[in-house]
């Protein structure tokens, strides 16, 4: 162990029942504890907004799809042959046809606006996940020629309607008649009732079987594309690419960054938002540690002198001052570190402790669609936080170091 180690771990705690060491090592257990606490919150509120982040995708992904093959004029044509060049590629794990148009849907006086997906009910289980947010009914009870419909809850809420209700679908196209343009309408089965959680969802998507659409919306064969599921999600970019170089001309590809760019771009600002400035907490408890080496500089200038007398340089007592701070740091930089993911890793266990103990409820069900507190730690992040404020308490010894470097022997010996 070199000296200016030695002498800078002595510095950081007290040696002097009754002097003024005792102050300064209160003022750096503080700076320890601020730091710590700072680290701590940034890791478990990133770790937050990552579960916030993961349970919308997992949402949002688990009706619409990771990759849609969909036609230029809005249908898509011998889609057998695309399915089976599709379900080739190394990444997609099932592939299903899809018919998706527009409709107004009518029960006992009351009309809502929704947008209609025509589905194989075997085949969007492969790609979607409506099978467990289903409230009332199945899918599977979606069968070719009984018109069976299956409702978001909150259209089933605005129609009152219930499994077993016939509801009055009104289809854009209209049939030309002598007197006028009218249209297309057709009595529909409530069959099952779905709830993802994700009001766009829930409040405007109806489901039919495929032919039933097709039959409506007088497409024959066609559908309006084929949605694909992937092994890795993040992979939808890349798929896509792969993907369009091997179709023929045509036809347009759309993965789910793009259909909800927006919304995953506005959730990934608010996360780099937050922290930047939490990041702000974890540097105003770092720069606590100038104010504590300062004092410590003032208190040691008597021994900085001695040092200095007996051959040590500049940059010798400049290191036991870095040392010192950086020690300060990284043990509050550790107990931030175990705490922040020891918190974040057991998120969904203490938050209803604290429901229970407070009476109160932090996400309530009737409000948030989320009504628990998710958490997932990106061991990337928790890198990332060590290493910024680690970075940020050893710039904040640099300063009260080169104080400590100029200190002139003749004038500190003098002056004690």
């Amino acid at each position: 162990m070199t000296f200016e180690t030695l002498i800078g771990l002595r510095y950081t705690a007290a040696r002097k029942p009754g002097g003024g060491n005792r102050f300064i090592s209160f003022i750096s257990l503080i700076s320890m504890l601020g730091l710590g606490l700072g680290v701590a919150a940034l890791i478990v509120v990133l770790s937050v907004m990552n579960g916030f982040q993961k349970e919308l995708r997992t949402r949002i992904l688990g009706v619409a799809s990771h990759v849609q093959v969909m036609g230029d004029e809005g249908e898509l044509a011998g889609w057998p042959a695309i399915v089976e060049k599709v379900g080739g590629h190394r990444r997609v794990l099932a592939a299903a046809p899809y018919v998706q148009q527009q409709a107004m849907l009518s029960l006992a006086g009351q009309v809502k606006g929704v947008v209609v997906r025509g589905i194989l009910p075997g085949e969007e289980e492969k790609v979607a996940d409506f099978a467990r947010h289903m409230k009332a009914g199945r899918l599977e009870a979606l069968q070719p020629g009984e018109f069976g419909i299956v409702l978001g809850s909150e259209i089933a809420y605005a129609l009152r309607a219930y499994p077993g209700d016939k509801v009055t679908l009104i289809a854009p196209q209209g049939m030309v008649t002598p007197a006028a343009v009218l249209p297309r309408m057709k009595q529909f089965t409530v069959v099952g009732i779905f709830e993802v959680g994700m009001f766009e969802y829930d409040s405007g998507l109806a489901l039919l079987h495929l032919e039933d659409a097709q039959k409506l919306y007088q497409m024959n064969d066609a559908v309006s594309g084929v949605r694909l599921k992937l092994d890795d999600l993040f992979a939808a970019p890349q798929v896509v690419r792969e993907l369009a170089e091997s179709l023929p001309p045509g036809l347009r590809l759309v993965d789910w960054t793009k259909s909800h760019a927006n919304f995953f771009r506005a959730v990934q600002i608010e996360k780099n938002m937050m922290f930047l400035i939490l990041l702000l907490i974890v540097a105003v408890a770092a720069f606590n540690i100038v104010s504590t080496l300062v004092m410590t500089v003032q208190d040691k200038r008597a021994d900085i002198a001695i040092l200095r007398t007996l051959g040590a340089s500049p940059g010798s007592v400049m290191a036991i001052f870095v040392i010192q701070g950086t020690l300060i740091g990284a043990i509050g930089l550790l107990l931030g570190v175990a705490g922040g993911v020891a918190l974040a890793l057991n998120v969904e266990t203490v938050v209803p402790f604290l429901e229970r103990l407070l009476g109160i409820q932090f996400l309530a069900k009737d409000v948030y669609y989320i009504s628990d507190l998710p958490s997932d730690l990106h061991w990337s992040d928790v890198g990332i936080i060590s290493a910024t404020s680690f970075a940020l308490t050893v710039l904040a010894t640099l300063y009260p170091s080169w104080r400590a470097a100029r200190v002139n022997p003749a004038e500190a010996l003098r002056y004690e």
